[in-house]
């Protein structure tokens, strides 16, 4: 089975469609060799002073870099691309709930980088089960550079999302080969991992995961980007980050305001909520 494919004027509503069915789509050339380059410049001093992981899972040739927000002013035309966001709404908004930034960063496996185990990113939430049809987490990764066979194109299991456990094995996968600035996006119940890396140089995917805002974040976007760098951010990314309400009387701040008003004083408002 293959990953579904899409153009990069492609509406929103054939993307969810698409990511419904079989839990993964890939969009084409989404982002713009422009953006690609200011990202990958913006982040390579600090991919460089990146350790690599400490085990399997997270890649002793990879890197992971997080704090995009922090570190590249232009991962906003990643982290907040319309479509995206009108995508992500629609899957995790659909009844209405707030959704957030999960966690950012550019993961780069090295030369020799053998592939990861496969997994499902919402199990991050302490493998809580949750049941089948039930999505809290839309997860994404951009091409920075070409993904290849050869250099450890994502590996995704289609349809994977509408089972439980770990029935599968790297013969179930599918690579998400594609065009540098492509995304994949993928449900946090699909089953995926990244590939092995059997070229001579690194291969780049910018991570951007999206959850219900009453879950807690993978990433603490409070303390990976400081308020100073925060308050210079569109509002749409601050309230994306974490300085807005989860949900009624989630995440209020000292007399029951909205946590925009560190950021922007004079845009908050003050409730009350009766909680007992």
């Amino acid at each position: 089975m293959l990953i579904p494919r899409f153009e990069a004027d492609v509406a929103a509503a054939t993307v969810v469609e698409g990511l419904m069915e079989f839990g993964c789509v890939i969009i084409e050339e989404l982002a713009d060799r422009v953006l690609c380059d200011r990202v990958g410049a913006e982040m390579e001093t600090w991919i460089a002073q990146t350790a690599y992981g400490a085990d399997s899972f997270t890649g002793r040739a990879t890197r992971r870099t997080g704090a995009l927000l922090a570190r590249s002013q232009s991962s906003v035309g990643m982290i907040a691309h319309p479509l995206v966001m009108s995508v992500v709404e629609q899957v995790l908004g659909c009844d209405g709930a707030q959704f957030q930034l999960h966690l950012t960063q550019a993961i780069t496996i090295g030369p020799g980088g053998p592939a990861q185990e496969l997994h499902r990113d919402h199990w991050c939430f302490n493998f809580h089960k949750f049941p089948v049809g039930l999505d809290v987490e839309v997860s994404t990764i951009w091409a920075l550079n070409d993904f290849t066979i050869e250099n450890g194109a994502t590996r995704v299991v289609p349809s994977s999302h509408r089972t439980e456990g770990m029935p599968y094995t790297n013969a179930d996968t599918v690579q998400a080969v594609m065009p540098r600035g492509s995304i994949v996006m993928y449900l946090g119940s699909t089953v995926h991992g990244g590939g092995e890396n059997r070229s001579d140089v690194a291969r780049t995917g910018i991570n951007v995961d999206y959850s219900l805002a009453w879950l807690r974040q993978e990433e603490n976007q409070y303390l990976s980007v400081p308020l100073e760098v925060a308050a210079t951010l569109p509002e749409p990314v601050q309230r994306l980050m974490g300085y807005a309400l989860g949900a009624y009387a989630l995440g209020y701040i000292d007399d029951a305001r909205d946590p925009i008003v560190l950021l922007r004083p004079s845009e908050g408002s003050t409730q009350s909520f009766a909680v007992s």
